[in-house]
């Protein structure tokens, strides 16, 4: 044989060897991605011929399955549309999966290891497997109140969420994200008009596929200083000592004074910290920040929750929809030196301080719950499809501690005080004892400010039944009260839904 032969030869050896080592690199490790894939034909087929588990919450299913007569057997239907869009997602056939229904997804299509003996039994008995249910910690007349109180608020506002929480276990009463979106088109059979329905709202301005409960970072504005007050609280600041205040401040080498929202707010020299917390006295904070520091008020963020970048909401330890990060951002001045400016500013929720409504509800909850913050979740249970077994169950846990049992009664007081004498008056529900702390955040140049709402809800015996986050973008003056009224009325919701206390 000729030398060009034998490399043309070669060649086609190389070439079959790297072939063979494709194959076997398919078949050792990519076989269960390609089987998988949601752009695997007949992997579609085949997921559709078995009904889909429904998800329930209170008891209603919000997400189950109806038989069709096309190639597709099944089809996802959402009772509640977009009602509880952002805590279920979606399950389409040419789309990515999102929410619950990713999340839960092998459990709900009846492939989960879990439901293996409920696939062995129905091969002998010839029964037709269905996936298994999911079971949520949402209370229907609680997200039916969120929902309709955030669609027609009182300050026109088209864009804000709202979240509450269970301060004792972590479970996840309701939450919405305005504006929503409907499921149904999205899970169309009809990938045509899928398609048409996800660019439609992927391309909507107002992003009503974000889920701002969770995954929206604004500035607090003065629900930050609940933070800032525990930070005090732990270093020596009670609530009747008296801290500088005023009706206007202007930190070292800054030239923008700080300056409350009206000018009967604490306009003394000095106020105690609890007369700061009820007046939300912005010239006291910002004087108490530079006072504590940035390394303090950045560690208890921390302690808070903020900065952390793993948090999911789902099963308890699961994957499940992710969380954004609250950060406290930079207070320095370049040279790595503390900026004044930037620190007084931050101590009042303002300058790089962004935070999702989920930590506001979660602050609100760890004060109310005496210094414990549970690890939020929203999956209580999943059972089996013929209902009679149990495959999970949620057990709380402890997700941390920010603040001991001291300070905690001592924020309780102080963020009753809020709603009994300042501005959270409209967040009051008869018969139980509601704390809170509302707070106006700047937007953006010539945009109107945003309005926070954070607070809990204690029964008679003081044992916390809700807690709540509802902010309301670019609401403009009185959109802090009005978050605080739609708070109320959601803790109430919660709180009728669970017979009361």
């Amino acid at each position: 044989m000729n030398a060009p032969l034998r490399r043309v030869g070669v060649v086609v050896m190389i070439l079959f060897g790297l072939l063979f080592a494709n194959l076997n690199w398919i078949q050792a490790y990519k076989a269960d991605e390609y089987r998988n894939s949601d752009y695997n034909g007949r992997v579609q087929v085949a997921e559709y011929e078995r009904r889909r588990g429904n998800i329930e919450a209170g008891g209603t299913a919000i997400a189950t399955s109806k038989e069709t007569s096309g190639k597709l057997r099944y089809v996802r239907t959402y009772p509640g549309g977009s009602k509880y869009a952002h805590v279920l997602g979606y399950k389409p056939v040419n789309l990515g999966d999102v929410g619950i229904e990713r999340t839960e997804n092998e459990f709900l299509a009846g492939t989960s290891d879990a439901l293996i003996a409920n696939r062995i039994k129905d091969m002998f008995t010839g029964d037709e497997t269905g996936g298994g249910n999911v079971l949520l910690t949402i209370s229907k007349r609680a997200q039916d109140t969120a929902y309709e109180q955030l669609r027609n608020n009182e300050k026109g506002v088209s864009k804000g969420a709202a979240i509450a929480i269970d301060p004792r276990t972590g479970a996840v009463q309701a939450m919405v994200s305005m504006p929503s979106f409907d499921p149904k088109p999205l899970a169309s059979h009809d990938t045509n008009e899928a398609a048409v329905a996800y660019n439609r709202y992927d391309k909507d301005p107002d992003r009503p596929l974000t889920n701002r409960a969770l995954a929206e970072t604004l500035p607090p504005g003065s629900t930050f200083k609940i933070v800032v007050a525990a930070a005090a609280l732990e270093n020596g600041i009670g609530k009747s000592t008296q801290i500088p205040a005023g009706s206007s401040y202007t930190p070292p080498t800054s030239g923008s004074p700080i300056r409350n929202a009206h000018p009967s707010i604490c306009p003394e020299a000095q106020v105690s910290l609890m007369e700061a917390v009820t007046e939300s006295c912005n010239t006291g904070f910002a004087q108490l920040g530079l006072k504590l520091g940035a390394d303090t008020i950045k560690e208890k963020a921390r302690q808070f929750g903020f900065e952390q970048d793993d948090l999911t909401v789902g099963r308890l330890g699961e994957d499940g929809l992710g969380v954004a990060a609250s950060r406290t951002g930079s207070m320095e001045a370049p040279g790595g030196a503390t900026d004044p400016g930037a620190l007084a500013q931050s101590s009042i929720g303002q300058r790089d301080v962004r935070m999702t409504p989920l930590e506001g509800a979660m602050i609100a909850g760890s004060v109310a719950n005496g210094g414990s913050q549970m690890r939020p979740y929203l999956v209580k249970q999943l059972l089996a499809p013929d209902r009679t077994t149990s495959y999970y169950t949620a057990k709380p846990r402890e997700l941390r501690q920010p603040v001991n049992g001291q300070v905690a009664s001592d924020l309780r007081e102080m963020m009753v005080s809020v709603v009994e004498n300042g501005t959270g008056g409209k967040a009051q529900i008869s018969g139980y004892t509601v704390g809170g702390k509302t707070g106006t955040a700047q937007s953006a140049p010539n945009r109107p400010d945003h309005g926070w709402f954070i607070g809990f809800a204690l029964d008679k015996n003081g044992t916390p039944v809700s807690a709540v986050c509802v902010m309301l973008e670019e609401a403009g003056s009185g959109g802090s009260s009005e978050a605080a009224r739609i708070g109320g009325r959601i803790m109430q919701a919660a709180i009728a839904d669970s017979g009361g206390r």
